[in-house]
């Protein structure tokens, strides 16, 4: 939205630096009744366009998007303080997702049952839901505004976005590049305010079917108890606490390597990411001494400062949280091998960042290990084999994504079926990929996004019964 009802204006500031890079409209419920008002009086015509050519325009949308992928990026790097590189393989994500959902297009159909009855058939008929809300977060949030765009729109519904309030500016011209690529006005909109305030108004909007959330587990929780109230569909993915094992057969280097992507990409701030590491007894001193070394060579620094291999955290309070986490870990045991403080270095005191952490044995009931820890601090235990790992990793009310390095194919199937997680990865990076569902089971959220089951949360299934006339 270029203009607001409610007048008051969020500045965005560099987590690196402090600095303001941009300035966003600090939108209130009545710019939300407004934005779900014009959503609602798009949805006919959007629904009524074939299916084929929504495809064909979230395509073209997406094509805009893409075209102006470096510019996105150093929008994104400045406002949510991610390395350029990091970025620009987040715009490449969005961009990917909206083409993959724009070709299903074409494979929306319904169902039909024969002999139902004498001289009747029946039909399962699908029709999008309406106006839906995507509420999403600071750490992706264009990734994962396009996990929930895309389906939603080629399904035939409208969308409207709420970013967080301190990443609002890298969507916003999204939404213009797409508008300009020829989507109808009010099919995807973007308004932008506090969550409290702004978010409550959509969730609560009578005109709103669907909200589709990204988040922590407490704040899905209250989106899921307003959106009871007026008997919403939700779909929620919320806090995790990915847990690896790595067993004594394993390719140690490759292990070692995917925990310290999955552990310290985006400064680890995500939902899905190696928290947890349970390594087998016989491989573990390889394993930490290999993974302390690759952590060392992190290089700390503002996101579009060249060499820049891990930026700051979000906010201040992000990284206060972290320390607490860090410092109540260590005061009940464990033995800090790598970072766990703030770092010294000119460019750097501006800035929320924090040393890459690595932290051995600590208690199984520290804060690293049973809470969500969003930032660049790991756990390391070692385990005397799978079940113990097992065990370990299932300990945890969340249940998102987890991985096992190994080269026993019976082990492997084992930890596939018995990992109480939406997501296994087997001797491989925590790659998340469009052709999969993927949800949580526990605190870790309801419902699934990408693969051909994220269209099931955009749609509904009508009954038809068809009774032939008489002949």
């Amino acid at each position: 939205m270029a203009a607001t009802l409610d007048t008051e204006v969020t500045v965005v500031r560099n987590p690196a630096s402090g600095e303001e890079v941009g300035r966003a409209s600090r939108s209130g419920p009545a710019d939300a009744a407004a934005a779900v008002a014009r959503a609602q009086e798009a949805f006919p015509g959007w629904w009524a366009t074939p299916a084929a050519k929504r495809g064909a325009l979230v395509r073209a949308g997406a094509e805009a998007v893409l075209a102006q992928r470096d510019a996105l990026a150093l929008q994104l790097t400045l406002e949510q303080g991610k390395p350029l590189r990091e970025s620009r393989i987040e715009i490449t994500r969005f961009v990917h997702t909206l083409d993959h959902y724009a070709g299903l297009a074409k494979s929306l159909r319904g169902a039909y049952v024969p002999s139902l009855d004498v001289d009747a058939h029946g039909l399962v008929v699908k029709r999008p839901l309406g106006v839906v809300v995507a509420i999403v977060p600071w750490n992706f949030p264009t990734t994962l505004l396009g996990n929930k765009l895309g389906p939603a729109l080629v399904c035939g519904n409208t969308l409207v976005a709420k970013p967080a309030e301190t990443t609002p500016l890298t969507t916003l011209r999204i939404a213009e590049l797409m508008r300009g690529a020829g989507l109808p006005d009010g099919v995807f909109q973007v308004v932008t305010g506090a969550g409290s305030v702004l978010g409550e108004a959509l969730v609560t909007d009578p005109r709103v079917a669907k909200v589709a959330f990204t988040g922590s587990t407490p704040v899905g929780k209250h989106v899921a108890e307003l959106a009871a109230r007026g008997v919403k569909r939700v779909t929620l993915e919320l806090g995790g606490s990915d847990p690896m094992l790595v067993l004594d057969d394993a390719d140690v280097d490759g292990a070692v390597s995917a925990a310290s992507v999955g552990r310290f990409f985006n400064c680890g701030q995500a939902c899905l990411a190696v928290k947890r590491v349970y390594v087998h007894e016989r491989v573990a001193d390889e394993f930490v001494e290999k993974l302390r070394g690759k952590i060392a060579k992190l290089t700390l620094g503002a996101g579009t400062a060249e060499g820049t291999m891990l930026g700051p955290l979000h906010s201040e309070s992000q990284r206060e949280t972290l320390e607490r986490q860090v410092s109540e870990t260590l005061d009940r045991g464990g033995e800090l091998l790598v970072g766990g403080r703030r770092p010294d270095g000119a460019g750097l005191a501006n800035g929320w960042f924090y040393e890459p952490t690595l932290i051995l044995e600590p208690p199984h009931d520290a804060p690293v290990a049973v809470e969500e820890v969003f930032g660049p601090a790991l756990p390391v235990w070692t385990v005397r084999g799978l079940d113990e790992a097992i065990e370990r990793a299932n300990a945890s009310p969340f249940g998102l994504g987890s991985s096992i390095w190994t080269r026993d194919l019976t082990a492997a199937t084992i930890a596939a079926e018995r990992l109480e997680a939406g997501y296994t990865w087997i001797n491989s990076p925590q790659i998340v990929y469009d052709e999969l569902p993927f949800g949580g089971f526990g605190e870790s959220g309801v419902g699934k996004e990408h693969g051909n089951e994220a269209l099931d949360h955009y749609q509904e299934s009508k009954a038809v019964v068809v009774k032939q006339s008489p002949r």
